[in-house]
């Protein structure tokens, strides 16, 4: 039984008395022992009129008993409370509850594993009374402390205070009015209703000011972006922000970033200064703006940007955005995105003027190349999860072309994005190609093409590729490096053969074509060249005088095997047979 009806019965003793006989009953009782706790300091007083108080001070509570005799969704396993209480109310009626309360070291677990809490401790200090059938109340959270995993929440020092009032009644509970502060992240004001016993929103309205978006970051949005591409990064600055929401639906809010720096702890983009407003409302149309002092792409450096957006419900619209990359301009246009049917769908063009190759792959970590790098885009559309390209994109690279068809792209930002597409590659020079890359000297024209390209995290796990000499007139000359490289490529059972009786005179040597092609499936690249012959293919065929012909003998390589070949090309420790 528990204690208030106690007093409750033994206030009754009172009603049993003529009311003549009394004014007022009052009783001390000096402690109640329970194998959860321990109340001492208890008195109460009953007036004629049915008027009851009562109060009593919890000396000891035991977390792990007390839970036992209440249906929660989770267990304590231990911890202490101490405190104090007072009752009020008339005949068996409770009227009001106040009270003050000290928790230390609790710790409670859930079957689920989804809900933990260790070394928690806090104040609260609270008061309810009844009216008209409702519950008011009031209550103070302060002196926080210990961790909590909260699926998929982690407060690893549980630094949060509240102080709020709000109604609790059987198919309603309300915060009319609290202040919610969490340490390192801000705090936030507002109201809040929930029906019962749904636990569903009602009505909700937050607004929140300067929050350290370092903090944000780190306690509220990383749990709930670790299977994405925003799963490691650094944030600083401050933000402003607003929340309305109705029947569990938002209606409204608003973002303001002032001074905000993010950048991505892999090195995949940063954007400094970041400055914006961007209001919606579900009824009426906004426009957002933002603007930032610089960042980077891929490495790549990118210039001071301002953009602007029409918001329309659940739709985004903005003609047009440039966006300075290097030494070029990058700019969108034709942007247009919906949320419909909890996915996102948004489509737009692109264009790229001429990019300085030198800083381009100076920034991607490539040999120093020469000339400019320029791409289009006709129509970039994204929806159901997959970004896919309509129409080709062309690069113009190497005094020939690149061009990207087909390209499909999976989960972009989920942990293991997977993208498809076709890569051709035509009249591509191979002198500038080769000294780019230190390959040796090759003169002449190459045809290239990558189809059914599947990458999986990035990485390659199908193709079939082919590299071969471009049709046309041209000089077709090769280096003894180029070919000692090309002797690499085609393993330990490959081989030049050389005029022996020019081969101490002549650094390069003519041919007449170049092939070499891998088609790789489930780990194991099936290699071919311009032709076959007895037990193997041609890589390179020679012609005239002074000739070479390369043959490669392994036709079956596994990719990772081809991986080091070209790793060992790279570090200039190929050791070919010559002939």
């Amino acid at each position: 039984m528990s204690f208030p009806s106690r007093l409750f019965l033994l206030f009754l003793c009172g009603f049993a008395l003529p009311a003549s006989a009394i004014e007022r009953v009052e009783i001390q009782i000096g402690k109640i022992e329970h194998p959860g706790a321990e109340v001492e300091k208890i008195s109460g007083a009953l007036d004629m009129n049915g008027r009851w108080h009562a109060q009593a001070t919890l000396k000891r509570g035991d977390a792990a008993q007390l839970g036992k005799e209440f249906a929660l969704p989770f267990t304590f396993t231990k911890g202490a409370l101490r405190g104090q209480a007072e009752f009020s109310g008339e005949q068996l009626a409770l009227n009001q509850v106040r009270g003050e309360f000290f928790i230390k070291d609790v710790a409670f677990n859930d079957e689920t594993g989804l809900h933990a809490g260790e070394k928690i401790a806090a104040h609260v200090q609270a008061v309810a009374t009844r009216e008209n059938g409702q519950w008011h109340w009031s209550c103070k959270l302060s002196d926080t402390g210990g961790e909590v995993f909260w699926q998929p929440l982690y407060l690893a020092k549980m630094d949060v205070a509240f102080d709020g009032r709000g109604v609790y009644a059987p198919t309603l509970l309300s915060v009319e009015q609290g202040v919610l502060t969490i340490g390192g992240v801000g705090s936030a004001q507002g109201s809040l209703a929930l029906a019962l016993p749904e636990n569903s929103i009602k009505n909700l309205d937050v607004t929140a000011q300067r929050l350290d978006m370092a903090g944000v970051y780190s306690v509220l949005l990383k749990p709930f972006f670790e299977k994405t591409m925003l799963a490691n990064l650094e944030m600083e600055g401050q933000a402003d922000a607003s929340v309305r929401m109705k029947d569990g639906a938002f209606t409204a809010f608003r973002v303001a970033l002032r001074d905000f720096d993010v950048a991505d702890k892999n090195g995949a983009f940063a954007f400094y200064k970041v400055n914006a407003d961007v209001p919606w409302s579900l009824d009426q149309a906004t426009q957002a703006g933002l603007r930032y002092a610089g960042g980077e792409l891929l490495k790549m450096n990118l210039g001071a940007a301002e953009i602007s957006a029409a918001l329309n419900g659940y739709a985004l619209t903005a003609s047009r955005v440039q966006l300075p990359v290097l030494d070029g301009t990058l700019t969108l246009t034709d942007i247009s995105a919906a949320f419909v049917q909890q996915k996102w769908h948004w489509h737009l063009g692109a264009t790229l003027t001429p990019v300085s190759m030198s800083d381009f792959s100076h920034a991607v970590g490539w040999p120093t190349m020469d000339g400019k790098l320029a791409a289009g885009i006709p129509m970039v559309t994204y929806t159901n999860g997959t970004m896919t390209m309509d129409g080709a994109m062309g690069i113009s690279i190497f005094d020939g072309s690149i061009t990207l068809d087909n390209l499909a792209l999976q989960d972009p930002l989920g942990i293991a994005p997977r993208m498809r597409g076709d890569i051709i590659m035509r009249n591509l020079d191979l002198d500038l190609l080769t000294h780019t890359f230190s390959f040796g000297a090759i003169t002449g024209r190459l045809d290239g093409d990558v189809k059914n390209m599947v990458l999986s995290r990035w990485k390659p796990v199908q193709f079939d590729a082919s590299f071969r000499s471009a049709p046309g007139k041209y000089p077709r000359k090769i280096s003894q490096r180029a070919v000692e490289n090309i002797s690499a490529l085609g393993g330990a059972g490959a081989s030049a053969a050389l005029q022996r009786s020019f081969l101490r005179f002549f650094k390069q040597f003519n041919y007449s074509a170049i092939g070499l092609s891998c088609k790789l499936r489930q780990g194991n690249c099936v290699m071919q060249g311009v032709e076959p012959t007895s037990g193997g293919y041609v890589i390179v065929k020679g012609s005239g005088i002074p000739a070479i012909t390369v043959l490669g003998y392994n036709q079956k390589v596994s990719w990772s095997e081809l991986l080091s070949r070209i790793q060992g090309v790279i570090e200039s420790n190929a050791a070919p047979v010559i002939k």
